[in-house]
């Protein structure tokens, strides 16, 4: 083969395959992640939702042989020794037991049935996740009535680095994405108890670094 056309060949080679990744980068884009809002309304009408990773304590009464503990899967489902797939996750427990009732009365007459979370995880739309510059950045389960003293508490304050008082809280509100500042440094060091906030199921609070 001509060393010219072997070197033009290799040219275009590479020519083909620069346009091919760089068209692959501009057109490989992910969509924006949604974030669900919770079903609580207000503090007051929060209840408990099921979510993969709880541990439920299913009881049918006179039924032993088909009671006892489930986890339930990242699908959202549990399996039992009659049915293979339940779906339990966004349920509250009162809720789950009478669908069991309705699918166990197939094999069982008037089953009567309660269920009992352990390990308390619940969905992503209730679990309230702070970020940036917390000592301890997690997600965390939503308890009723909790505020943002509790959060804070639980993620073990701020760092060094953080600039509290220029925070947000980001709360899905009527379906549309809200924003709010929050004045956790206030909070914290000055002890202005003012600036304590009810949280919501499905909050984020985003913590920045300050500008030194």
């Amino acid at each position: 083969m001509d060393i010219r056309f072997t070197e033009v060949l290799k040219v275009l080679t590479f020519t083909a395959c620069a346009y091919f990744l760089s068209g692959c980068s501009s057109s490989n884009t992910l969509p924006t992640a949604t974030l669900h809002p919770s079903n609580a309304e207000n503090i007051n009408s929060y209840k408990y939702l099921i979510g993969a990773g709880d541990v439920l304590n299913i009881f049918v009464w006179r039924n032993p042989e088909v009671s006892g503990s489930f986890v339930v899967r990242p699908d959202g489902m549990i399996t039992t020794s009659l049915v293979e797939d339940i779906p339990v996750a966004g349920k509250t427990p009162t809720e789950l037991a009478r669908s069991i009732e309705k699918i166990l009365a197939t094999y069982l007459r008037d089953p009567v049935v309660t269920v009992t979370v352990n390990n308390f995880v619940g969905p992503f739309s209730e679990q309230i996740r702070v970020i940036g510059e917390a000592a301890q950045p997690q997600a965390i389960n939503y308890t009723q009535y909790m505020t943002l003293l509790d959060v804070m508490i639980q993620v073990g304050g701020l760092t060094e680095f953080a600039d509290g008082d220029d925070a947000v809280l980001i709360r899905i509100e009527n379906g549309k994405q809200k924003q709010y500042e929050i004045a956790i440094d206030e909070l914290l060091k000055e002890g202005n108890i003012k600036a304590n906030v009810d949280i919501f199921p499905g909050d984020i609070i985003i913590i920045p670094e300050a500008w030194f």
